[in-house]
Formats: C-alpha cells, structure tokens, sequence
C-alpha cells in the first residue's frame, strides 16, 4: 500500500468517524430535548390535577405577550383541555417584589378559581421573601379556591391593609406585590374568558 492509499484511507475513515458522531450526537440531542421538555412540563404543571387535562398545555401557548396590568404584567399562558373542552389556563406574570422582579404561574378554572400558584424566578431575600420559591409552598396555597370576587375586591390585601390574608413573616412588600398579581390574572381572566379558554369553551 503507497503512501497516497493511506491517506486517502485515512480520510475517508476520518469522514466516516465524523459523520458518525454527528449522527450521534444529533439524534441524541433531539431525544434529551423531548425529555427535557418532558421535565419542564412536569415541573410547571404540576398544580394541575393530573386528571383534569389530556392535552400538552406548553405546546398550546395563548396570544398573551407582554401585557401590562394594574400591578403586573402578564408574559404568556397556556391553555390545559382534556377531551377537547378547555380545563384549566397558565398565566405566566410578572411583577416587582422587594428587591427584584417576581416570575409566577397561575393557573385557574375554567370557571375561575384558582388552581394554584408556582414561583418561576424570583430574588428577594432569603429566609424572608426568599421563601416565595419553596415548592410546595403553604403561604402561596392559602390562594387556591380563590376568585376574582371571592374574596371582593378590597378582600384582595393584607389584613394589615384591612383585607384577607396574612403575609409571609418578613416579607410584608413581597406579600403585597405576589397578592396583586394573583388578583390582576384573575380579573384578566375573568375579563378575556372566551378568548383564553378558546372555541371549545362553553358558560
């Protein structure tokens, strides 16, 4: 064999070497992508009963983008069905805490109520309203079942502020913005039903 078969042996073994992990490489990446996503979507669901949606509610993202509210503003949804009837819908809000923006989760009913709240970002002060992440969390569970009129409007405060809910220890600005952001998405909600809940929705 002359040294010019080598070479070309060589490269063409080098090609070969290259395509394989190429191929490799690429059809692992998509496969680790799909269960990431996987992950994700166990992740920030996870306030939804698992029975109350059959659908992939992050592959059906809402025409909510950058939304300003009273006190928050609204960055995206998702909207949970189950045998086609809309179950459930995911506000992604945001608002300003005491040291940092807030990322939350919402997710409400159909008719309204709320089926829990999630953390997604946050940077406030740890041990005080650093505690907002914790999952689950009790002080953020004391929302569900809530409603935009339930309690009224000017229940939707500290009881410091004469309204309805206690605050997490220490964290008297964080409590407030999380309460008003809670609120905003409802009455977002409340005010774009039809759309939100799209054509399979029904009163």
């Amino acid at each position: 064999m002359n040294r010019a078969t080598s070479v070309v042996i060589l490269v063409l073994l080098a090609g070969l070497g290259t395509g394989a992990t190429y191929l490799v490489q690429h059809t692992s990446a998509t496969r680790i992508a799909a269960e990431q996503r996987l992950i994700d979507s166990r992740t920030l669901l996870d306030m939804l009963p698992p029975d109350s949606y059959d659908n992939q509610p992050l592959e059906q993202p809402l025409a909510v983008e950058n939304i300003p509210l009273g006190n928050s503003t609204l960055l995206g949804g998702y909207r949970a069905t189950k045998s086609g009837q809309p179950s459930a819908v995911l506000l992604r809000s945001q608002t300003l805490g005491y040291t940092s923006a807030i990322e939350l989760l919402i997710a409400i009913d159909a008719n309204g109520k709320l089926l829990g709240v999630k953390t997604l970002k946050q940077a406030e002060t740890p041990g005080l309203g650093g505690r907002l992440a914790d999952w689950p969390n009790v002080w953020l569970h004391l929302f569900t079942g809530k409603s935009r009129t339930e309690p009224a409007d000017n229940g939707w405060a500290l009881k410091k502020d004469q309204g309805q809910f206690d605050q997490m220890a220490g964290a008297t600005t964080t409590s407030r913005a999380v309460i008003n952001a809670i609120h905003d998405a409802l009455r977002y909600f409340d005010e774009h039903r039809q759309p939100l809940l799209g054509s399979g929705s029904h009163e």
